[in-house]
């Protein structure tokens, strides 16, 4: 079974492009804290890309921007190339097969956002009421 999920940060803006055949594919990045801090007592950071194909890559290039938080779930693709001096690469991506928004609309996406103010709570207005008409007993 090849399956990811992934919470982070957009590291840059979406990209949306078509294929020759009219496919839309967006490619972004993502930042992953770790769980655990190293010897040195930093947290570590792991880099994804991500590709999102047809409506949903366009919906991700519509709506996401950099700094943005999202889940991605999907599926690791192993890519074979070669490079423009000839050497053989390697590349890794990760294939969205789902991308939920986490940050909040309207906020910046550096997740230093001010949570929205609460509104402000009516107060319950009593009536008097008679309870002595129409009781059966």
């Amino acid at each position: 079974m090849n399956k990811v999920f992934l919470i982070g940060n957009l590291t840059r803006d979406p990209e949306l492009t078509e294929t020759t055949s009219g496919v839309s594919v967006c490619r972004f990045a993502i930042a992953v804290n770790r769980n655990y801090a190293g010897a040195d007592g930093e947290r570590k950071t792991d880099f994804f890309n991500i590709v999102a194909w047809r409506g949903l890559g366009e919906t991700v290039a519509r709506y996401a921007k950099k700094g943005n938080k999202v889940a991605v779930s999907g599926s690791i693709e192993l890519r074979n190339y070669e490079d423009s001096q000839g050497v053989k690469r390697t590349g890794i991506d990760v294939v969205a097969q789902d991308v939920e928004f986490l940050t909040p609309k309207g906020t910046q996406g550096d997740g230093n956002y001010d949570a929205p103010a609460p509104a402000e709570k009516k107060r319950a207005s009593l009536q008097a009421f008679d309870d002595d008409s129409d009781i059966p007993f």
